[in-house]
């Protein structure tokens, strides 16, 4: 397994709710714990450990994971300005509309509120909303439609209102 592989894992079991899961195949071993007690639908990121160690032992069968999408996106204030910057709560393929004969949520120039869907993140077959947590103007799209996106990654940048 990969370490893009393991990274897309521990951010799918953060997203999940689960506190502790373990994986082991013939190839792998792979322990995630996560620390402290913070609620499963934090918009925060959630510290994990994982230990990975070849193993010898038969393969376990898993059971399938639920995911319950986060839906509002971390925000961060720009140093240089009073910018706001909108980033992705997930990794994922980045969709600036909900299907391609629809128009973009959001274009350079429009306003926001918070709870107005500004993207859509699809990550392992489900396709996520990410809500606005500010109010301002759009400024900036950073990221091009289609395009794969890692988790903290600038969406946007917004002039907060």
């Amino acid at each position: 397994m990969e370490t893009r592989e393991i990274q897309k894992l521990i951010d799918f079991i953060a997203q999940s709710g689960l506190d502790e899961v373990n994986i082991e195949t013939t190839d792998l071993k792979i322990k995630v714990k996560r620390y402290g007690s913070a609620p499963a639908a934090s918009p925060t990121s959630i510290p994990a450990a994982v230990t990975v160690a070849p193993t010898t032992a038969p393969p376990v069968p898993t059971t399938a994971v639920t995911h319950s999408a986060q839906t509002e996106p971390t925000t961060s204030a720009d140093s240089s300005s009073n910018l706001i910057t909108i980033k992705s709560p997930m990794i994922g393929t980045f969709y600036r509309a909900s299907s391609p004969d629809t128009p973009a949520f959001v274009s350079i120039g429009d306003e926001i509120k918070p709870g107005k869907v500004v993207c859509v993140v699809e990550a392992m077959k489900l396709f996520n909303e990410i809500e606005s947590e500010i109010s301002g103007k759009i400024v900036k799209v950073l990221v091009e439609n289609a395009t794969p996106v890692e988790f903290d990654q600038p969406l946007f940048i917004v002039e907060p209102a």
